[in-house]
């Protein structure tokens, strides 16, 4: 019986997690201007848990604008394109989401909308619309290959409204797959990992610098002569907690060292010499590496 339980505690759990992940929540702290509330609307639906802090707690329109453009430039996976083909899809999935998950509100508001909007066409789909059961009168299942997952869709009225089953309908890696499509990170060919490099960000107080560490097994480099060689593109966005202030700085850093030495290496530290006051920040930092080591960006809460 205590088992049965314990699982059972387990699996609300997880339905409140799942929930609360697709859901469009986040409490204003200060009211919007109209081209800041039309951006809300929407756009929060891929924001991370950070950005809508951060975004609730801006003080004025001006430092609105700047995080809206700076929100869709750091999703922009082609920035040698005028276009910002992650912007653009994103708008695409609402409008089909509109047209084609029509359930008495908008699609983009539905759990398949939403689930769409992340992650686009699922690669394979099974539909049972006239299942009959106790509590179940229809069945949708999509399946992410490239993802790792799958998603079951239950209709539990009969009136072809479908929504996520949050005690059973989740299989495989979805939180982590969600979290990267927030950040606009998609699978290529090769799966999805193979574009996603992890790192750590940490403040040294007494040197007053930002530390970023690479590890070397996630990184590509160019060999000349028995010298590995990479360059880095750093961008760095730092916000107060409180939404007082806001800094950001772009720095490139070239990598250079005897293919013996990296080899000996479990990662690379870059050093960043920045004063900031005592307080607790939010580090949004983005890295573009340069051979074919692709765009990663990951938020960090420092407390200095």
């Amino acid at each position: 019986m205590q088992g049965k339980t314990v699982n059972y505690l387990i699996k609300t759990l997880f339905a409140f997690l799942v929930l609360g992940m697709l859901s469009c929540g986040g409490a204003r702290k200060i009211p919007l201007d109209p081209e800041s509330h039309g951006f809300y609307e929407t756009a929060r639906l891929i924001m991370t848990k950070q950005e809508k802090d951060i975004f609730n707690h801006l003080p004025d329109q001006k430092s609105r604008e700047e995080f809206i453009r700076d929100f869709w430039a750091k999703r922009d996976p082609d920035l040698d394109t005028e276009e910002n083909e992650f912007k653009e899809e994103f708008f695409r999935r609402i409008e089909y989401a509109n047209q084609r998950f029509k359930e008495g509100r908008p699609g983009w508001k539905t759990d398949r909308g939403r689930i769409y909007i992340y992650f686009g066409s699922p690669d394979n789909v099974e539909e049972y619309p006239f299942l009959r059961g106790p509590d179940i009168k229809g069945y949708i299942l999509w399946q992410y290959y490239r993802y790792g997952f799958a998603i079951e869709f239950v209709d539990r009225r009969g009136d072809g409204s479908y929504t996520l089953d949050p005690y059973s309908g989740v299989h495989g890696d979805f939180f982590w797959a969600l979290e990267k499509a927030k950040f606009g990170i998609a699978p290529r060919e090769e799966g999805i990992k193979s574009k996603f490099v992890d790192f750590d960000v940490e403040f040294n107080r007494e040197k007053k610098e930002i530390v970023v560490s690479l590890p070397i097994t996630f990184l590509i480099f160019k060999e000349e002569e028995g010298v590995f060689k990479a360059d880095f593109e750093f961008e760095f966005f730092i916000y107060e907690k409180k939404g007082l202030k806001s800094y950001k700085f772009r720095e490139v850093r070239h990598f250079e060292m005897p293919e013996e030495e990296v080899l000996q290496m479990e990662e690379i530290d870059f050093a960043f010499p920045y004063d900031l006051n005592p307080g607790k920040y939010y580090f949004d930092v983005v890295i573009i590496g340069r051979p074919d080591i692709g765009k990663t960006r990951k938020i960090f809460e420092i407390k200095i």
